[in-house]
C-alpha cells in the first residue's frame, strides 16, 4: 500500500506541474490548442494524477446516419472508458525507474519501448479514441480547403485518389487497428497501425512514423453494430463526417 501511495503521490505533483500540458505535446499541442481548447485539459494528468474519460464534442445522436447512436454509446462510453480506467491502473503499478517518463504522453510516447503492454495498450487507446472523437463532426464531410487540401491533391493526385489509397489502407488493416493520415518529414503518407498503437510510438512494430492528420478506427467495435462486417461501408460513412477544420489545424501546426 506504501508502494502505491508513494507513485499515485508522484503522479498526482506530475500533474500539478503538468497541468494544461497535451499530451502529444511538441507534435500536436498548437493545433489542438486552435480546434479545441478543452483538449489540453482532457489529454493531461488531473490534479489526481489521474487521465479521464472526455466528454464528446456532440451528441451520441449526432453523427446520424453515418455512425449510429448505440455504437457511439458503446464506443465511448464502455470502450473508452475501459482504456482511460486501465491506463490509471496500469500507472499505479509503474516501476519507479519509468515514473519520471510517464508525467506526460508524449515522453511515453517517445519511450514506449520501455513500459509495459498495459501502458502502450490503454495509454494508446486513450489517445487515439480522443484524437478520432475530434477528427468527426456533425456538420462535417467533403472536400478539405487550405494547405491540407492543396497538400492532399499535390501529393496523391487528387482528393478522390487519396480517398482511394486511405480507404485500401484501412480496408487491408488485417484484425484491430486503425488507419492513419501523418506528416513525415513534411512529406503526407497513409498508414496504419495494429491495435491500439499510433505513429506517435517509438517501436519497430510503427513502421511509419509522424504527426498525426486523421485517424479512422477500423476496430469492429467502431462499426459492428451498423455494418457487421462491411467494413467498406464503415470507411465511406467515414467521409461524410470528417472535420476538415480540426485536420488543417492540425497540419498546419
Amino acid at each position: 500500500m506504501e508502494n502505491t501511495n508513494s507513485r499515485r503521490d508522484f503522479l498526482k505533483k506530475s500533474a500539478l506541474v503538468s497541468a494544461g500540458v497535451f499530451m502529444g505535446s511538441s507534435i500536436v499541442n498548437h493545433a489542438y490548442a486552435s480546434s479545441n481548447k478543452s483538449l489540453l485539459k482532457i489529454l493531461s494528468l488531473n490534479v489526481d494524477g489521474q487521465y479521464t474519460l472526455p466528454k464528446l464534442p456532440y451528441s451520441y445522436d449526432s453523427l446520424e446516419p453515418h455512425i449510429d447512436k448505440m455504437t457511439m454509446e458503446i464506443h465511448h462510453g464502455k470502450h473508452h472508458q475501459a482504456y482511460v480506467t486501465n491506463l490509471n491502473k496500469g500507472l499505479e503499478s509503474l516501476d519507479s525507474s519509468l515514473l519520471e517518463f510517464s508525467k506526460r504522453m508524449e515522453s511515453i510516447f517517445l519511450n514506449m519501448s520501455k513500459f509495459p503492454d498495459v501502458i502502450r495498450n490503454n495509454g494508446g487507446g486513450h489517445f487515439n479514441h480522443t484524437l478520432f472523437w475530434n477528427i468527426l463532426h456533425p456538420n462535417g464531410g467533403g472536400e478539405p480547403t487550405g494547405k491540407l487540401g492543396l497538400a492532399i491533391k499535390s501529393t496523391f493526385g487528387s482528393f478522390e485518389e487519396f480517398k482511394k489509397q486511405f480507404g485500401e489502407v484501412a480496408t487491408k488493416r488485417f484484425g484491430s487497428g486503425w488507419a492513419w493520415l501523418v506528416v513525415t518529414d513534411g512529406k503526407l503518407i497513409i498508414t496504419s497501425t495494429a491495435n491500439q498503437d499510433n505513429p506517435l510510438m517509438d517501436i519497430p512494430s510503427v513502421a511509419v512514423k509522424g504527426k498525426p492528420i486523421l485517424a479512422l478506427d477500423v476496430w469492429e467495435h467502431a462499426y459492428y453494430l451498423k455494418n457487421q462486417n462491411r467494413r467498406a461501408d464503415y470507411i465511406d460513412s467515414f467521409w461524410n463526417v470528417v472535420n476538415w477544420d480540426t485536420a488543417e489545424t492540425m497540419f498546419n501546426s
